[in-house]
C-alpha cells in the first residue's frame, strides 16, 4: 500500500525516459495526454495540489508484449473542487491499471485506465 501526501516529482522525473509519453483514459476516453519530461512534470506539479491524500494499492500485474501492465485500486481525498461538481473532502475511488513500458532503461510509456 502506498500512502503520498506529498509527491517526490523529482523522484519521479529521474525514472522517465526524456520522451516519455503520458496518457490518462477514463471510461473508454483519452481525457489527457502529455509528451516529453517537461509536459509530465507541469502535470504532475499541477495534479500534486489538487488532492489532499492519496492511496493507490497494487491488486496484480502481468507482462502483455513489451509492457507491463498493474492493477490498481485507487483512492483519493481532493483539496480542491473539480469542474465536474466533486467537492473539496470527497473521496473518489477507482479500479484500474497503468500500462509502463521501458525504453534505454527508462520508462517511456504510462497510461492510465480507469
Amino acid at each position: 500500500m502506498l500512502r503520498l501526501q506529498l509527491i517526490d516529482i523529482h523522484g519521479i522525473i529521474e525514472l522517465l525516459h526524456k520522451d516519455v509519453t503520458f496518457r490518462n483514459f477514463s471510461n473508454g476516453e483519452m481525457n489527457v495526454e502529455t509528451r516529453g519530461i517537461e509536459q509530465f512534470k507541469a502535470l504532475a506539479e499541477k495534479s500534486a495540489h489538487i488532492f489532499s491524500s492519496r492511496r493507490q494499492t497494487i491488486t496484480g500485474y502481468s507482462a502483455v508484449d513489451e509492457n507491463i501492465e498493474v492493477q490498481i485500486n485507487y483512492e483519493a481525498i481532493l483539496a480542491s473542487d473539480l469542474p465536474n461538481g466533486l467537492k473539496i473532502g470527497d473521496m473518489i475511488q477507482l479500479q484500474g491499471k497503468t500500462v509502463f513500458r521501458i525504453n534505454e532503461g527508462k520508462i517511456s510509456l504510462i497510461e492510465d485506465y480507469s
